[in-house]
């Protein structure tokens, strides 16, 4: 499964992910990423310790999660 579209909020940061027409919480996200059930991510940890999804990196900046199309 690979993300296709994202949702973000006010700030900028990504709320909900589009995989397949399903949409998922950017938790949901994380925990199916952590099992290997997400391609092209891995989960990160941010300083203040909230985990976060980051495409896994390829110099293709296209597929890059923050530019993705959004819904």
């Amino acid at each position: 499964m690979k993300i296709d579209k994202v949702k973000k909020n006010a700030q900028g940061d990504i709320t909900d992910v589009m995989i397949n027409n399903n949409v998922y919480s950017i938790d949901e996200a994380i925990m199916m990423a952590r099992d290997g059930k997400i391609e092209g991510v891995n989960v990160a940890k941010a300083r203040s310790g909230k985990e976060y999804l980051r495409s896994n990196p390829d110099n293709i900046e296209a597929n890059n999660l923050d530019n993705l199309p959004t819904f």
